[in-house]
């Protein structure tokens, strides 16, 4: 199967400027973000144990000194003060204490190696004792064993937390940042494609704005000037296609005259006037195929009804079969009589090369129903022979303007513009054709159209 219009395919679309560049700044970001976290962390882990490590000793030594030279009647009342004013605690250290480790994290280690080298090796530290949470130091007074609690707020970069949150704060605002840039960078090449896909449909886009960056600017300049310069050839193509109908056709006429009025014998009549229908036939194709397709045109076609009306002009030709299944309801923005010259060619094309083998008939399928794609409605026309085929390897020349593949289809008198045509106007219409050899010999051509 040879689909002869491209598709925009989700996986197309992934793989934009938008998305790559996107990605691109995204993770250049995120890999600059984790490198920078590594280095403060770094940077900052032995001047930050130092600074907790100093907070628990002096908090210990302080707590210490107060409770050893104060008098005994009085450390009562200097506990409540620490509780209230300084939120330590202290407590009695006890052999059947339920103590859980201080906390995993990359401080903890240094932490403790500086507090034990000043405090003694016997200290202690636990994350919660008896059910009780916090930060535990042990300490002695005389031959008796306390812990000393601290909140956790007052020990800072015990825990990741803060870091995560500056992370992913960081992290958003960058991905925000990359995203802008890519639609910035992306939109001048975005207006660019549409433009160049509304000139392809026969459209004529609007001037791009020619500022910003002064490659932009450039390239912006040169598609406009290439638009103007389009306009202008197609200006003067359809001066040269009125002139080449009137001073071709007019002299084909006086020749079809001349023969009908002249001495010859019926036989030699016939083979002149045979002649000149070919020749304004060929016109007609050239014409067509050059003839644009303006968008301005299109209107709401009735593609069911067209179809019947067509179906029952070729029903009347001796040598052709027809089996058509045309739904009702299938309607197309388009040009009627593009459309129709489409449908005409594409039958006829079936007539002329798709002769049944051992028939002089040709048995021709017509097929029209809508069908929903991606939530999209289409309108599905097939159009079918039953003759010979085409071999695979020559189904895409079949398009290519001026190509007449006898040995495969039989002789045929024309200028190969048929197909051309077909997929011309098809194109125009943001359609899509399929061509492909029909099982059971014959070939086969697939029209998705827009539904409206």
């Amino acid at each position: 199967m040879m689909k002869l219009v491209p598709d925009i395919s989700l996986a197309r679309l992934k793989s934009g400027l938008f998305w790559r560049t996107f990605l691109l700044l995204g993770t250049l970001t995120t890999v600059s973000m984790i490198t920078w976290i590594g280095m403060i962390s770094v940077i900052q882990r032995e001047p930050q144990a130092q600074q907790i490590s100093a907070q628990i000793i002096s908090v210990v030594t302080i707590t210490h000194a107060a409770l050893t030279h104060s008098a005994p009647e009085l450390r009562r009342e200097l506990l409540f003060d620490l509780v209230s004013n300084e939120g330590i605690r202290i407590f009695s250290l006890e052999e059947d204490d339920r103590i859980e480790p201080p906390p995993d994290n990359y401080l903890m280690p240094e932490i403790e190696a500086q507090v034990k080298a000043k405090l003694g090796k016997d200290t202690r530290f636990s994350a919660r004792v008896n059910g009780v949470a916090g930060f535990w130091v042990s300490f002695k007074i005389d031959d008796d064993e306390y812990w000393l609690m601290l909140d956790r707020e007052r020990l800072r970069g015990l825990t990741g937390f803060q870091w995560l949150g500056w992370a992913s704060l960081v992290s958003l605002l960058s991905l925000l940042g990359a995203a802008i840039i890519s639609s910035l960078i992306n939109l001048p090449l975005s207006r660019l494609t549409a433009a160049a896909r509304d000139i392809a449909k026969g459209k004529q886009p609007a001037p791009l704005p020619e500022k910003g960056p002064i490659e932009i600017i450039e390239a912006n300049r040169s598609f406009n000037q290439m638009v103007d310069d389009l306009k202008q050839v197609e200006s003067d193509r359809a001066v040269i296609l009125a002139g080449i109908s009137h001073d071709l056709r007019t002299p084909l006429a006086r020749m079809q005259l001349e023969v009908e009025m002249a001495n010859l014998s019926d036989e030699a009549r016939e083979g002149i006037q045979s002649d000149i229908g070919q020749m304004d036939a060929i016109i007609g194709q050239f014409l067509d195929y050059a003839k644009p397709t303006e968008t301005s045109s299109f209107t709401d076609v009735d593609l069911s009804g067209l179809l019947l009306d067509m179906t029952r002009e070729a029903m009347r030709l001796p040598d052709v079969k027809i089996n058509a299944s045309i739904a009702d309801g299938a309607h197309a923005m388009g040009n009627p009589t593009d459309l129709r010259r489409v449908l005409n060619n594409l039958i006829e094309n079936a007539r002329r090369y798709g002769k049944t083998p051992g028939s002089d008939v040709t048995e021709i399928d017509i097929a029209c129903h809508l069908r929903t794609s991606h939530g999209a409605k289409k309108v599905i026309i097939e159009v079918q022979d039953h003759g010979t085929g085409v071999p695979a390897e020559k189904i895409e020349q079949l398009m290519k303007p001026f190509t007449r593949l006898d040995t495969a289809r039989g002789q045929a008198n024309g200028a190969g513009l048929g197909l051309a045509i077909v997929d011309r106007v098809l194109l125009r219409h943001g359609a899509e054709l399929q061509v492909r050899n029909r099982e059971g010999g014959g070939l086969a051509f697939q029209i998705s159209l827009p539904a409206a």
